[in-house]
């Protein structure tokens, strides 16, 4: 394991991340965490270090959903619309007269399953160039403003056609706030971080969270980092289960390790073995992962994780069908957030891992280099 301490120092040294936090654990425990470089000014890195996890929020939204499920309150072929009837609202993008979007109804509702594994039409506007000129157009504000109005996207394919990566999820929230009755705040606080004792995850940073949050940095022309401000919007109208935690390292490790566990950590029990197996199970049949082409370089790189390995979408997190030689197992499944928080967890030889920093863009190859390095080094030892 000291080989990994030394891989993170060195990256560091060689500005390939800024700083890095990483874990390694099993479904018994922790078995190593090292951490390397500032995470913010005068301030080093360690595991009490705060992130914006963004899209690793979405793994917590779809695990609520699914807790949902497990209870028999929700089903995964729900059409959104018998849920939250304004989303029957929402059409198919059809194609552009001029500036004037010309929408079209779509050819079949959306479901719940839908919405959790990027299937539902709705993509993000960094990957898909005329999802972006829709929002100039028309002004429509992003998913990212934290309002209601930012949900409505228009879908860009029909529901269950093509795996996009996109907002299904901040729409997923909205659906538990009405099966369930609670915010999707207080749900995921008192139905998953309580019980998985995740004291350093929130909505809403407490004061000693704040503390310990690490600075953002971007990658400028010149090759070197430079200071760069995103945040979830505080206090929103709407918490989008796309974005909007913060949380640590080893808190996230909790969420990972139920996972390895059947479901279960400490003797809380968040979802039965069904319903666990039907979270991580292939929802999206014979579709596939499909690499995701940049707009944006100065803040996403195209994301094309595995490339020559089978990928499919359980109910929460990107799948691979085959073993990837020297990393993980058929059936390992992870994501991250856009600021290079990433983990992946393999239930067949009992891993989960965290490699996270705070830094743009977004799988940038000195980044990926990295990742892959680590995940290695982790499976050797």
């Amino acid at each position: 394991m000291a080989a990994l301490e030394s891989m993170l120092e060195e990256a560091v040294a060689k500005g390939d991340v800024p700083f890095a936090v990483a874990m390694v654990g099993t479904s018994k425990g922790i078995a190593w965490s090292g951490a390397a470089g500032d995470a913010a000014e005068g301030r080093a890195a360690d595991e009490d270090t705060v992130f914006r996890i963004f899209s690793m929020t979405k793994a917590i939204g779809s695990l609520a959903a699914m807790i949902l499920i497990d209870r028999g309150k929700l089903g995964l072929d729900t059409p959104v619309a018998e849920v939250l009837p304004d989303f029957a609202k929402i059409q198919v993008l059809d194609r552009f007269d001029g500036d004037t979007p010309i929408p079209r109804p779509p050819k079949r509702p959306a479901t719940v399953r839908h919405l959790a594994t990027h299937t539902c039409g709705l993509e993000y506007e960094f990957w898909n160039a005329d999802m972006a000129r829709y929002l100039e157009v028309t002004a429509q504000p992003s998913v990212l403003s934290g309002t209601k109005d930012g949900l409505f996207y228009p879908m860009m394919t029909d529901p269950g056609t093509r795996w996009a990566y996109g907002i299904g999820i901040d729409w997923l929230g909205q659906v538990v706030e009405a099966v369930d009755g609670r915010r999707v705040d207080r749900f995921c606080s008192e139905e998953i971080f309580e019980p998985l004792g995740m004291t350093s995850t929130a909505f809403e940073p407490t004061d000693a969270m704040t503390a310990r949050l690490a600075d953002v940095v971007i990658r400028g022309e010149d090759g070197a980092f430079g200071p760069f401000e995103i945040a979830p919007p505080p206090n929103p109208e709407v918490y989008g289960m796309g974005y909007a935690l913060y949380a640590s390292a080893p808190d996230y490790m909790r969420f990972l390790r139920m996972l390895l566990n059947g479901g279960t950590l400490d003797g809380q029990q968040l979802l039965s073995r069904s319903g666990l197996e039907q979270m991580l199970a292939n929802q999206i049949g014979d579709l596939s992962f499909e690499k995701m082409i940049t707009i944006a370089p100065t803040l996403t790189a195209d994301v094309d994780l595995f490339p020559n390995t089978p990928k499919t979408h359980s109910f929460a997190f990107l799948r691979v069908e085959e073993d990837v030689p020297e990393m993980r197992s058929a059936g390992a499944q992870g994501w991250a957030g856009v600021l290079n928080t990433h983990y992946w967890f393999d239930p067949r030889k009992d891993i989960a891992a965290v490699l996270m920093t705070q830094s743009l863009p977004f799988v940038e190859p000195r980044f990926l280099k990295l990742y892959e390095d680590f995940e290695r080094a982790v499976y050797a030892s």
